[in-house]
């Protein structure tokens, strides 16, 4: 009985994981909202925002032709990266995010924009990881 009860929660969880599985198509159509002030082209110009082109895996405060704030090039300068889960904690409140990996209570960021649903980070962070 007990491998019955063990095996069925198993198949519970392993169905639950695939219904929130990231959908990097919904992604790229919520990050039409990001597009007023990034691009995500190979080579594209930066906008208000650096372009987020290969920002998976990519140093913090790096990106060729953007002026990054003393916030980002200081988590950049101890070599922390853009991983997908820190895209995914950065996109819930940006400012904070900066302010946490900083550890300075004043960091900033420009950008405004906060995805409150989880399931919209994650999507939007499954598409952010396709294009490289």
């Amino acid at each position: 009985m007990k491998r019955v009860l063990v095996l069925a929660a198993v198949m519970t969880l392993a169905v639950a994981g695939n219904a929130f599985a990231a959908d990097s198509a919904k992604g790229e159509k919520l990050f039409k909202r990001c597009g007023a002030c990034h691009t995500i082209k190979a080579g594209g110009k930066n906008k208000v925002g650096p372009n987020l082109f290969g920002i998976v895996g990519r140093k913090i405060g790096v990106g060729k032709g953007y002026k990054y704030s003393k916030s980002y090039l200081d988590a950049g300068g101890s070599g922390m990266t853009w991983t997908e889960d820190a895209i995914l904690e950065y996109l819930a409140d940006p400012k904070a995010y900066m302010r946490k990996i900083t550890s300075n209570p004043k960091a900033r960021s420009k950008m405004a924009l906060k995805l409150k649903k989880e399931a919209d980070r994650q999507d939007v962070v499954s598409y952010l990881a396709t294009q490289k």
